[in-house]
């Protein structure tokens, strides 16, 4: 157990940075049950935790990484949270190798946080084994993508790849989600599929498109202009499943 010098306060802090992490390979899990969680998967990448003295005796004492001990303002300076927790924790990133013929979730362009980490616990939920997304979807290792994603962060393999050629390439069959469509309900689905879920406010991009081999749509009942693309993306995947 050790104290935080100022010189690792200001490395934490820029970690809130994408280009940091990206250049580090790591990212920062924040709060009790997000950490604790990491640490009873057994997960190996796990490099150092900054915690609260309060927080301190939770930690397994047979478990050998870096642990520093802060006080609540000091965890403050380095939290990225409006109302820090009492622990922080610094993973390095896993290395996945992208699956072939796997069911499998495709996000294109999408941006908000919140949604992303919905959409990676769903994945989790229904047994998607990899979710690809484009270059301009939101960094999955962004501090709210991972407060939402409830653990799922942990488990679910995220690529970030030209969808045009991953699709092109890919044999698998390929559903995409569209105001107009075919009705899910009536759309039969193999295992192995692909899901493609759009971007918030325009849907999938027209070359990403025109590799679907089945557009598919959400009947409307309602007045609803649209809608929430991570409930769309639990609807279908819902359907996908059964």
């Amino acid at each position: 157990m050790e104290a935080l010098s100022k010189a690792k306060q200001k490395w934490v802090r820029s970690l809130h940075q994408k280009k940091m992490r990206d250049l580090e390979s790591i990212f920062i899990v924040e709060g009790e049950k997000l950490v604790l969680e990491g640490i009873q998967m057994g997960l190996s990448n796990l490099e150092m935790i900054i915690t609260s003295e309060a927080f301190f005796d939770q930690i397994p004492a047979s478990l050998h990484f870096k642990t520093f001990t802060v006080s609540t303002k000091e965890l403050e300076q380095v939290s990225e949270l409006k109302t820090p927790n009492k622990c922080l924790a610094i993973f390095k990133r896993e290395k996945y190798t992208l699956l072939e013929k796997s069911f499998t979730l495709v996000l294109d362009g999408v941006q908000d946080p919140g949604n992303m980490g919905t959409m990676l616990r769903l994945a989790d939920w229904f047994g998607v084994k990899q979710v690809i997304c484009s270059k301009d979807t939101v960094d999955c290792y962004n501090s709210k993508v991972i407060q939402s994603s409830m653990g799922a962060i942990y488990r679910i393999p995220v690529h970030y790849l030209d969808l045009a050629s991953y699709l092109k390439d890919n044999q698998q069959q390929k559903f995409g989600a569209m105001l107009h469509g075919t009705n899910y309900k009536k759309v039969s689905y193999p295992k192995d599929s692909i899901l493609i879920m759009g971007n918030e406010g325009k849907g999938v991009r027209p070359e990403i498109e025109a590799l679907f081999d089945v557009p598919v749509t959400i009947p409307r009942y309602g007045e609803a202009e649209s809608l929430n693309v991570a409930t769309a993306t639990a609807i279908l995947l819902a359907e996908i499943v059964q």
